[in-house]
C-alpha cells in the first residue's frame, strides 16, 4: 500500500497558512484578493513541481492533471484555498493539500495509474466576498454563466470579472472542460460530531439545501425620545424580530433545521435615532427540500405580518438558493470499506456547511470524507485538527484514489 508523506503534508499547511495570516493562527485569504493571488501562487508552483499540468479555466478555478496510461476521464479531488475574513488554516486548503500529497505518493513510488488523476482548486467557494458561494464549482458544473458570475460584486463594487484580470487568473479554459470520472472532497466536519464521539472518519452522504436572503427595511427616522412607540415606524424593530424568530423556528422545528441571521446594519446608526433602513440576512439550512421550503416560507410569513404592522416596506434579494444534495452510495461506500481498512473508526453523517463537492455530483459519482474538528470549531482562528487525524484522512483518500484510477 503506497503511504503519504505526512510531514510534507503538515508543513505545506504551514507554509499556506503563512499567506493572509491573521492573530490567533488563523488566515484571511478572500476571494481574489492580493492574498488569494499569493496563495494560488504557491499552490500553482507546488503543482508544477510535481510535474501536473495545468489548466486554469475563466472562473478562475486551477486544475492540474497527472496522466494516466490511457486517455480517460480522470479521477479528481480538491476543495478551495479562499477563506473567511476570520478564517482557519484548514478549511478547503486541507483537501487541495492533501490531493497534492497523492500526487506526490504515486510520484515518489513510481506507479502509473489507468486513469489520469485530478487535483483541483475552486474560485470562491466561501461566498465571504462575492455571492453566491461555491461559485467557481457552480459554474464549473454548469449551473451559472460566466457572465452571471463575472457581474457579481463585492461591497466596495469590485467585480468577479475585474478582479479575475487584475489577479491574473481569468484563465482561457472553459469551465467544465475537464469531466471527471469520480470526485472525491476530502475536508474537515467543521461541525462537534465527529470530535465528541471520538469518530476518525466521516463518511458523508449528502450535503444540506442552503437559502441565503438578504432583506433591505425602509422605515422613518425619528427622534428616540419624543416619539411614542405606537407612532414609530422602525426598521431596526424588524430585523431584530427576524433574528429571535429565526432561531426560534429552528428549535420549534428541530431535526437538522439551522437559521442565522450573520449580518445587520442600522441607518442612521445614532443611539438616539429610530432606524430608517435596516439591512441584515437570513441563512436557512436543512437535509430535507420541502423543510428548507417551510421555514423559508415562515420566515417570510413573519417579516409581512410584523412590516404590516410597523409599516415600514421590506424588499428581498436571494443570495444563494441551493436544494440538498445526495452524494453517489457506491462512492460513498468506498469511503467507508477504505476508512475501515486501516482500522479508522467512521460515522455516516450530512455535511451542515456547503461544499465544491455538491456542485460536482451534477457531473460525476461524488463522494466526501470528513475528519474531526476540535471543539467543532471552524470559520474562526482557533480551527484545528489534530495532525494524526489529518494524516488518516490523507491516506483514505489516496488509497480510494489509486483504486478509482484503475478502473477502466
Amino acid at each position: 500500500m503506497l503511504r503519504l508523506n505526512d510531514g510534507q503534508l503538515l508543513e505545506s499547511l504551514d507554509r499556506l497558512a503563512g499567506i493572509g495570516a491573521i492573530e490567533g493562527g488563523g488566515c484571511a485569504r478572500l476571494a481574489l484578493s492580493d492574498e488569494d493571488r499569493a496563495g494560488r501562487d504557491l499552490v500553482v508552483g507546488w503543482m508544477k513541481e510535481l510535474g501536473l499540468r495545468l489548466q486554469v479555466d475563466a472562473i478562475g478555478n486551477v486544475v492540474g492533471v497527472r496522466p494516466g496510461t490511457e486517455d480517460l476521464p480522470p479521477v479528481m479531488t480538491g476543495s478551495h484555498i479562499d477563506t473567511v475574513r476570520t478564517g482557519g488554516r484548514y478549511d478547503g486548503n486541507y483537501g487541495v493539500l492533501a490531493g497534492l500529497e497523492v500526487v506526490r505518493a504515486l510520484n515518489d513510488a513510481g506507479v502509473k495509474t489507468r486513469r489520469p488523476v485530478a487535483v483541483a482548486f475552486f474560485t470562491n467557494e466561501e461566498g465571504a466576498r462575492f455571492q453566491p458561494d461555491m461559485m467557481g464549482s457552480l459554474v464549473y458544473a454548469g449551473g451559472m454563466g460566466l457572465n452571471e458570475a463575472y457581474a457579481a460584486t463585492d461591497k466596495d463594487g469590485r467585480s468577479v470579472g475585474d478582479e479575475l484580470r487584475r489577479i491574473g487568473y481569468l484563465g482561457p479554459a472553459r469551465p467544465g472542460a475537464i469531466r471527471p470520472h469520480a470526485f472525491v472532497e476530502l475536508h474537515i466536519e467543521q461541525g462537534p460530531i465527529l470530535d465528541e464521539e471520538k469518530v476518525r472518519i466521516g463518511v458523508v452522504e449528502s450535503v444540506q439545501g442552503i437559502s441565503w436572503t438578504e432583506y433591505g427595511v425602509n422605515g422613518v427616522s425619528n427622534h428616540a425620545g419624543t416619539t411614542p412607540m405606537r407612532l414609530r415606524r422602525d426598521a431596526g424593530y424588524l430585523a431584530a424580530s427576524v433574528s429571535v424568530f429565526a432561531r426560534a423556528l429552528a428549535l420549534e422545528m428541530g431535526g437538522d433545521q439551522v437559521a442565522t441571521v450573520g449580518t445587520m446594519g442600522f441607518r442612521p446608526n445614532l443611539i438616539n435615532v429610530v432606524p430608517n433602513r435596516a439591512v441584515f440576512t437570513v441563512d436557512l439550512r436543512n437535509t430535507d427540500e420541502e423543510k428548507l421550503k417551510h421555514a423559508e416560507a415562515r420566515v417570510a410569513a413573519h417579516i409581512a405580518e410584523v412590516a404590516a404592522a410597523e409599516r415600514v416596506e421590506v424588499e428581498a434579494r436571494v443570495l444563494a438558493r441551493f436544494e440538498p444534495v445526495i452524494f453517489d452510495a457506491g462512492l460513498v461506500d468506498r469511503v467507508e470499506h477504505h476508512a475501515r481498512a486501516l482500522g479508522l473508526g467512521t460515522r455516516r453523517m450530512p455535511s451542515g456547511a456547503g461544499h465544491d463537492a455538491q456542485m460536482m455530483q451534477r457531473l460525476c459519482p461524488t463522494a466526501m470524507i470528513f475528519v474531526p474538528s476540535v471543539d467543532g470549531l471552524s470559520h474562526n482562528v482557533k480551527e484545528h485538527t489534530e495532525p494524526a487525524d489529518l494524516v488518516a484522512g490523507a491516506q483514505v483518500l489516496l488509497n480510494l484514489m489509486v483504486e478509482l484510477a484503475g478502473e477502466t
